[in-house]
């Protein structure tokens, strides 16, 4: 399936299938071809919608997690989406939280995946090597458990991306802003039921951070995938959806 970015207002988004929402948040980095595969499979059953973080053109001043949670909010009102699954990979899963919290009624389910909220390794805040191609590949492939998951189309994605001095400016106040939200005294008011599934190999939000988030949020449940990394929806995205199949089913 080709995903065909729909727009309103000031809103871009992908919008497929219909039945239950599913709301697929990226990472600082991500991009909605991410959840391709998560798409492509759950789009026959449920309605499937990823919004386009604003993370390279949000306003200066609001360049941070509050920021993007507020987005959301206004994204998620315009729709009038409400029971939802909200669905977040690394700075995505971040987001979803925030907005949890402070939105508790409008989400049925949380699904996380190498969120940040506790502890990261982060690559967004530390980029004075933008310049270099070399540097800029070998940080992507970090992502990955297998570093060939980081094609050349991906590397110069990013690579292009940092050029751009004002995007710079925005993922590093992003990435900082990350780094000192830490959400382990507010996860106990999570009350929603909550699917972890991170990568047993993830550099970045290493497997103890998915063991902290599920002791501090009351009804999750954890799953690993071995031979996986940060992104395990790009990764290993037949057991992620099986996983998270699976979850659904069980919760609905």
């Amino acid at each position: 399936m080709t995903l065909t970015l729909k727009e309103k207002k000031d809103f871009k988004f992908i919008d497929e299938g219909k039945g239950e929402n599913l709301v697929l948040l990226h990472g600082l980095f991500g991009a909605l071809s991410n959840w391709e595969g998560v798409v492509n499979h759950f789009s026959k059953n449920y309605r499937v919608i990823i919004p386009m973080l604003p993370i390279y053109d949000i306003p200066i001043r609001q360049a941070g997690l509050e920021g993007l949670a507020v987005f959301l909010r206004e994204f998620v009102d315009e729709m009038q989406l409400s029971e939802m699954t909200l669905i977040g990979n690394s700075l995505g899963g971040h987001v979803g939280l925030l907005y949890t919290l402070d939105n508790p009624e409008k989400v049925k389910r949380i699904v996380l995946t190498g969120s940040s909220g506790l502890f990261e390794n982060s690559m967004g805040g530390s980029f004075p090597k933008r310049g270099s191609y070399e540097y800029v590949k070998e940080r992507v492939g970090y992502t990955f458990y297998d570093p060939a998951v980081a094609t050349d189309e991906l590397v110069d994605e990013v690579f292009n991306t940092l050029k751009s001095i004002p995007k710079c400016m925005r993922i590093v106040a992003i990435a900082k802003s990350a780094q000192r939200n830490n959400l382990s005294d507010e996860l106990y008011r999570i009350q929603q039921p909550t699917l972890l599934v991170w990568g047993l190999n993830d550099t970045i939000t290493p497997p103890i951070v998915a063991h902290e988030f599920n002791r501090l949020i009351p009804n999750s449940e954890l799953h690993f995938i071995d031979k996986c990394c940060h992104a395990p929806m790009m990764e290993q995205p037949e057991e992620f959806n099986k996983i998270l199949d699976a979850y659904l089913n069980e919760t609905s």
